[in-house]
Parts: structure tokens; C-alpha cells; sequence
């Protein structure tokens, strides 16, 4: 399968848990559940939760027996509830069953971590959301006297996406260059080489761009590396001690799957250790099931940032990818009308889906893609069995 093929299914996974119609009649919320503004919900009990779990393990058992993966591993949640299931291997070698708690790489989730701790800086007032990005980085980013923290966040700067460059993504098999170190600044200067796509504010594209801007941002006004702030903010109060911002680092901590690529001529080749830091604070950072349904839970029931702070980070806008999006928050809407909140990520050899609804249910899903990646119905039949009641 040719990487033009695969890139395409990329999009429409991101972007499409939109597209279905399965609904499975269970729910798994528990006591204490609140909503994002505080509110308690009411319990409701597992309808059938035997017959749920057997229908969500046999759809990752089918991505990996449709070569759609070679190792998937979830964590459902809510309330005081909590369970994991994984299919595949842990390396095509040795067809060692995955580990369910193993770490993987979370690419674009990242972000949400980033724009936390800019939003928690916004409540310790050291910036605002309408600063202007050259009133904190002056000279950093061209024209960043009219570019906003708010539009470095929810992607409305207009900022070219360094990766679209040739040999710049983290998502292509780059060969021995995959080892290569990075510095933000180099990444910028790819980014800034091209004018930006449009003039801030005026429209909506994703760009990794921004996400190095917001890692300086934090660097610049706390005086510390942006990993430590988010290990010091996030990591330690929420106890997330299986997750980590590698840095220059290029293996996983154990227990992992690896991940794997196909080339063009059909070879797969093994992708897992790399130097990460082409994605910095864009993406570059490692994680389990368990942490990442740590990390949301928090995140949406306002243990990290006051309210008015995750009210603007929920302040989504409507994109053309399928989802709206907040800062550094993509929404979903589920055909049952329900919506869910989280990031999902993708680097090479790795994705990831993480969210949460308002009345408590999560799902952190990774995939360790074969020789293509899931397709949307494959990814969003799972996601209704878990939200939709």
C-alpha cells in the first residue's frame, strides 16, 4: 500500500467520527460523575457491560485480523469504572500478545497538554488570551503583533504547518534521518521560510506551528522547559506517573507495541524508535490508556484550570474536518447527539483517540496501524459502542 493511500485514510479517521449509524444500548457510568460545569449526574447502571466488553474486543481482534493493526489497546471508563482490552502483537517478531497498559506514542495529544498549562497561566494572569504573541515572544513570530494566543491555540493564525515540507512529518518513514535533533527555533524558520495561509483570524487550518509557538510561550513565561511545567502542573497532581516528554529520547518505556510503516515497495519496516523532537511540543508525547483517562477526566471536570478558563477551551469553532475545535479541545458530535471532548494523534507507527463525554464515559483507544490504517467506520463503530446509550 503506497503512503499517498494511507494518508488519505489518516484524514477521514481524524476527521469522521461523523459518518455511522451503530448504536449499542449500554452505558458505563458510575457514582460521582460531574459534568464540566460541576454538576453531579445521576448513576446509571452497565446495561449488558459482559456483552459490550466482547463487542468491543472483537472489533480490535478485527482490525488486527484486517491487517488494520498490528496491535490495539483500550481503557473504557466512568464514574468509579474502569476497564482495558487489547488485540495484536507487541512486535511481529516474536507475536507477543500487546500489553492493554503499555505505553504508545500520542502524537497530537500533546497539544492538550500544552494548551492546559497556557490556560493555567491565563488564571495565574501572566498572559491573556487576546495578548498578542509578540507582547510575550517579541520578534519570534512575523507579524506577531496581530496574532493572538487565543488563534495560536484553536488554529486561526494563519501560521504555516512546518510539517507539510518535504522531510519535515513525523508521519512519513524518513529513514536515518528519523534520528535527527531539532531545536523549536529550526522548526520555525521552515514554518515562517513561506507567508502564512491567511490573515489571522479570517479562517481555520491546523498547523503544527502553533503548537511549537505555545510551547515557547509557556517556556517563555515560566523559565522552565515546556515538559517540565506540564510534568509540574499536570503529571504529578493527577499522578500520571506512566507518561513522559522524551525529548531527544528515542525509545519507549516498557511495556510497549512497536510500531510499524509501509513502504511503497510493501516492505513494513519497524518505526518505533525515533527522535521525537521534529514534533516537540506538538507532539511529542508518550503515554498509557491509564494515564490519558487520568488526564481528561481531570482536565473536563475543572481539577486543573478554573471554569471560565475550560469554558474557552470548549469554545470550539466549526472546522471542514470533521470535528470543531477548541483550544488545543476537538468536538465531536455523535449521531445519538451526544458530544465528546479530547485530541486524538497520530505519529508514525502510532494513533491515538482519546475523549470524554459531559456525563462521565471515556475512551482511550490506540492503534498500532499494519498495512493500512483503520477506517473511519472501524474506529467510530468502537466510539458509539462506548458513548451512545
Amino acid at each position: 500500500m503506497i503512503r499517498k493511500q494511507r494518508k488519505r485514510n489518516v484524514a477521514l479517521v481524524s476527521g469522521a467520527l461523523v459518518a455511522a449509524t451503530a448504536v449499542v444500548p449500554w452505558a458505563v457510568l458510575g457514582t460521582g460523575d460531574r459534568t464540566a460545569d460541576g454538576r453531579r449526574v445521576a448513576a446509571t447502571a452497565p446495561q449488558d457491560t459482559a456483552q459490550a466488553r466482547a463487542e468491543i474486543k472483537a472489533a480490535l481482534e478485527g482490525m488486527v485480523r484486517d491487517r488494520a493493526a498490528t496491535a490495539a489497546m483500550i481503557r473504557v471508563g466512568g464514574g468509579r469504572s474502569g476497564w482495558t482490552a487489547g488485540a495484536g502483537v507487541a512486535d511481529l517478531a516474536s507475536r507477543r500478545p500487546a500489553d492493554p497498559a503499555g505505553h504508545f506514542r500520542i502524537g497530537s495529544v500533546t497539544k492538550t497538554f500544552v494548551a492546559t498549562v497556557l490556560l493555567q497561566l491565563r488564571d495565574e494572569g501572566r498572559l491573556g488570551l487576546d495578548d498578542p504573541v509578540e507582547r510575550h515572544l517579541p520578534g519570534v513570530v512575523p507579524g506577531g503583533a496581530h496574532v493572538t494566543v487565543r488563534q495560536i491555540l484553536d488554529h486561526t493564525s494563519g501560521l504555516r504547518d512546518y510539517m507539510s515540507e518535504p522531510g519535515y512529518s513525523t508521519n512519513r518513514w524518513r529513514g536515518e534521518e528519523r534520528f535527527r535533533s531539532y531545536s523549536p527555533e529550526q522548526l520555525l524558520k521552515v514554518a515562517f521560510a513561506k507567508p502564512p495561509h491567511f490573515e489571522p483570524g479570517t479562517s481555520w487550518r491546523y498547523s503544527n506551528t502553533n503548537y511549537v509557538v505555545a510551547g515557547l510561550l509557556v517556556e517563555k513565561l515560566t523559565g522552565r522547559p515546556y515538559g517540565r511545567e506540564i510534568e509540574r502542573r499536570i503529571l504529578r497532581p493527577l499522578r500520571m506517573t506512566q507518561t513522559v516528554v522524551p525529548g531527544n529520547r528515542p525509545g519507549l518505556p516498557r511495556p510497549h507495541a512497536r510500531g510499524y510503516e509501509p513502504l511503497p515497495t510493501g516492505e513494513i519496516v519497524d518505526a518505533t524508535r525515533m527522535n521525537p523532537s521534529l514534533d516537540w511540543a506538538a507532539g511529542e508525547m508518550i503515554s498509557t490508556t491509564r494515564d490519558l483517562d487520568r488526564f481528561l477526566d481531570g482536565l473536563l471536570t475543572r481539577r486543573l484550570t478554573s471554569g471560565d478558563s475550560l469554558a474557552a477551551m470548549r469554545a470550539a469553532r466549526r472546522t471542514d474536518a470533521g470535528f470543531a475545535y477548541g483550544l488545543g479541545l476537538q468536538k465531536y458530535t455523535l449521531p445519538c447527539g451526544r458530544a465528546i471532548w479530547g485530541h486524538s494523534g497520530e505519529l508514525i507507527g502510532y494513533l491515538t483517540f482519546a475523549f470524554r463525554s459531559d456525563d462521565g464515559r471515556r475512551m482511550t483507544l490506540s492503534v498500532n496501524p499494519h498495512t493500512r490504517n483503520p477506517g473511519q467506520n472501524e474506529v467510530y463503530g468502537i466510539a458509539t459502542k462506548v458513548f451512545c446509550p
